[in-house]
């Protein structure tokens, strides 16, 4: 049972009691990311979440703030979406106060040394060509890019390398200083950890955060009229691929749906996509779908790497699958299979507090409001046939359709007159 406490000043503390472990996480989420940033600063979320490993008054080199951890055997990270940022410690459960004392340290007091700003500017120019040179891991941005153009939905979490060589330690104060404040913020601990005791200590260790009013970010602006095609060259021997279709933001009941029709359709090793697309025709290694729903946002996408010489076969064969499902209603065997995957793949991704403090801090900051994993499991059981028969008819039109490649082409419209229902 997880409880929530929100102090006056504005931030909130998420505490996740477990007894039946030896761990307990510290876990910092702020609501802000990549799409609050503007064109020229893009990246600065990105960039401000790796400098707050670089040194605070207490721990001045970055080596004197990952040491510690070290010594404990912790866990500890930090990552940036476009919704928000977080930073966590794991440790064993005794150790709890150094994880907390940790992380306010890190998310309060970080210096920002100048050398290291410089120095973890190449750094993060390294990670995006990392990134650039794995297809897989790329086409990600590139459907972004696709679905929101020239907007913080459609740009690359990390920025761009010109971005991160032009970003200036003031603005990167700035921002720090503008969006890392107290009601943009949600401390939660998870594991094992004495009730009466945790909520005092974190209202000490956060004691000094930032009570201004944090920016809000631009609203997403979607347009689209016909199928979209969005080829990026490169010399490979695999094409990766998504195509999918514009769905419902997060705050749209028909979410659940969607997710159903996403375990469907290729969230398994029996689904309909993975069947068909690997087992029977063997066109693709990898081919999984997934449905991503965002405050202002939603998509449903199938992702694959094929055989270049194939490409066209495996973008017809899942379109095929796209199409049978506005056609006939799917049986209660394989509703029921669907379901129970849900349940069984959420039941078993919070065995552990880190993931506990994910699964409910994320919520709490992208939705304003936490339900319990029984909660989303009546939800999805309520989903029928018909709700899925309605709502494949509903997103899978020809105008909603999507399709973003990495491989060695350049011809968008060959690709494009594919898009057909």
């Amino acid at each position: 049972m997880f409880k929530k406490t929100t102090l006056k000043n504005g931030l909130r503390i998420i505490t996740i009691p477990q007894n039946d472990t030896r761990a307990v996480t510290v876990f910092t989420l702020v609501g802000v990311g990549s799409k609050y940033e503007k064109k020229n600063i893009s990246g600065i979320s990105h960039f401000l979440e790796h400098l707050f490993f670089k040194g605070t008054k207490k721990r001045p080199t970055p080596l004197k703030v990952i040491e510690p951890l070290d010594k404990v055997g912790g866990m500890f990270n930090a990552f940036t979406g476009e919704e928000y940022t977080g930073y966590y410690a794991k440790v064993e459960a005794s150790k709890l106060d150094l994880a907390l004392d940790w992380v306010s340290d890190i998310y309060l007091n970080s210096l920002f040394p100048p050398k290291e700003i410089e120095k973890e500017r190449g750094v993060i120019i390294e990670e995006i060509n990392m990134y650039l040179d794995n297809p897989m891991s790329h086409i990600g941005e590139i459907w972004k890019n696709l679905l929101y153009g020239d907007q913080p939905a459609g740009w690359d979490i990390a920025g761009n390398k010109e971005t991160v060589k032009k970003i200036s330690r003031q603005q990167i104060l700035n921002y720090r200083k503008s969006q890392y404040t107290a009601s943009s913020t949600i401390v939660c601990v998870a594991g094992n950890f004495k009730e009466d005791q945790i909520i005092e200590k974190v209202k000490k260790a956060f004691q000094k955060v930032s009570v201004l009013k944090p920016n809000k970010k631009v609203k997403v602006i979607e347009r689209q009229t016909v199928p979209e095609c969005l080829v990026s060259f490169k010399e490979t021997d695999q094409t990766h691929f998504y195509l999918g279709v514009r769905a419902y933001n997060i705050f749209n009941p028909q979410r659940y749906v969607l997710d159903v029709i996403s375990v469907l359709l290729g969230g398994m090793m029996s689904s309909r996509l993975f069947t068909e697309v690997r087992e029977k025709q063997g066109l693709a290694y990898y081919i999984k779908t997934e449905n991503e729903s965002d405050p202002d946002t939603g998509y449903l996408v199938a992702k694959a790497g094929a055989d270049n010489k194939r490409i066209d076969k495996a973008i017809t064969t899942i379109l095929k699958e796209f199409k049978k499902l506005t056609q006939k209603k799917v049986s209660a065997v394989e509703l029921k299979k669907a379901k129970e995957n849900i349940k069984g793949r959420v039941a078993l991704s919070l065995e552990s507090s880190d993931a506990k403090a994910f699964f409910y801090a994320s919520q709490e900051v992208i939705e304003g409001n936490i339900l319990k994993p029984e909660e989303i499991f009546k939800r999805i059981d309520k989903v029928s046939a018909n709700d899925i028969l309605k709502v494949a008819k509903d997103i899978f039109k020809p105008k909603n359709l999507n399709l973003a490649i990495i491989g060695p082409f350049k011809d968008q419209e060959r690709f494009r007159k594919l898009l057909k229902l």
